[in-house]
């Protein structure tokens, strides 16, 4: 008997991960349009409390769905104007500040060659190389003209979310055949996404606000650019805030030389040591349950995946994977990979039931 089981685990083993691949190479190759869900999905998310709040002041849904979204768009047409027109005229001295850039290397290595330290031109501009550093910016905001050439459907699936939000909760009930129905595990999951989600925008918001006044006292040409792309970078873990402050640091080398670029650097790191490991600590808890490990890995994964819109939400994408395995007793082992909490005690009833179950099955 044990033989014939055997073998139909592996097979089971197997099929899933065929599916599984199927599965990840079908979203590789839609990524432009899952990438367009899950922006409207996050806009819906920061666009439900207030929607939630105007319609217990009894504001019509419609109405209030209309008042957020007007908010929204006025936001999104500030920010496209002023950002808009600082990265136009970034690009257009983009030439003259890589040919600065290159002048710097050439002086960096007069300078080491008076300390007897002799490197090849060559050898230098392949470690610091001007066009490929200073393009970066450039490529992300390429990405982001994409996104912003597909705003009109985006914020049509706002609407749509916005105006089902507070009728899915019936529609589900009714589906499930009783009215009464709650769903315990699954509202602490969504409200802990959406707490997630504001509290990350908000603290974003202040690194991009502190990060383009520090620019400002310090004369870095394009301030308001480089606050909007940390504002963007801070939504990635461990390493958002470093790739935001390469091209500002550059900058500040360029026009100013290596004071300046220090002291670039250190508003950086202090903006991001005090926002990443002290404030968003402090407001979020330990309510994402996921390991430093995993979250490091989500981000390169999702990023393959997705691009640009992967890296941006990989935390919220792997706590939806944790939440969706911890709800089957099967997969339970999975989620428990994925968390930082003590596991069993960290899961829902009828994952530890399963898990306990399956163990004494074993013994």
């Amino acid at each position: 008997m044990a033989e014939q089981i055997h073998p139909l685990r592996e097979t089971r083993f197997l099929v899933i991960t065929a599916a599984l691949v199927i599965i990840i190479y079908g979203i590789n190759q839609a990524q432009s349009i899952v990438a367009l869900f899950l922006v409207s999905v996050f806009l819906a998310l920061l666009g439900t409390p207030p929607v939630l709040w105007l319609e217990r002041k009894r504001v019509p849904s419609f109405l209030a769905v209309m008042i957020v979204m007007a908010g929204m768009i006025a936001l999104l047409l500030i920010i496209g104007v002023v950002v808009g027109t600082s990265l136009s005229t970034f690009s257009d001295g983009l030439p003259f500040y890589q040919k600065r850039l290159h002048e710097q290397v050439l002086a960096l290595k007069a300078l080491l060659a008076t300390k007897h330290i002799f490197v090849t031109e060559k050898a230098l501009l392949e470690y610091l190389n001007p066009g490929s550093v200073m393009s970066l910016v450039a490529g992300l905001f390429a990405g982001m003209g994409a996104f912003l050439s597909n705003i009109v459907l985006i914020l049509l699936t706002v609407i749509f979310i916005l105006l089902e939000a507070s009728s899915f909760p019936i529609k589900l009930r009714s589906v499930l055949g009783d009215p009464h129905q709650a769903f315990p595990q699954f509202t602490k999951f969504l409200n802990d996404l959406k707490r997630y989600m504001i509290i990350k925008t908000i603290i974003s918001l202040i690194a991009g606000v502190l990060v383009g006044l520090w620019l400002t006292i310090l004369g870095v040409d394009f301030p308001v650019l480089w606050g909007f792309v940390a504002f963007l970078l801070h939504f990635v873990p461990n390493v958002g805030q470093i790739i935001a402050a390469i091209p500002a640091v550059l900058l500040a080398l360029i026009q100013f030389g290596m004071g300046s670029a220090a002291l670039t650097a250190a508003g950086y790191l202090l903006v991001g040591f005090t926002l990443g490991n002290v404030v968003e600590p402090r407001l979020m808890g330990r309510k994402l349950g996921l390991s430093t490990l995993v979250v490091f890995l989500s981000l390169m994964f999702w990023g393959g995946l997705l691009g640009p819109i992967g890296v941006i939400l990989c935390v919220p994408l792997t706590m939806t994977m944790k939440f969706a395995f911890e709800s089957n007793a099967s997969t339970s082992w999975i989620a428990i990979l994925l968390g930082s909490e003590k596991p069993v005690e960290s899961m829902p009833p009828e994952s530890k039931k399963g898990i306990h179950s399956a163990h004494a099955k074993k013994v």
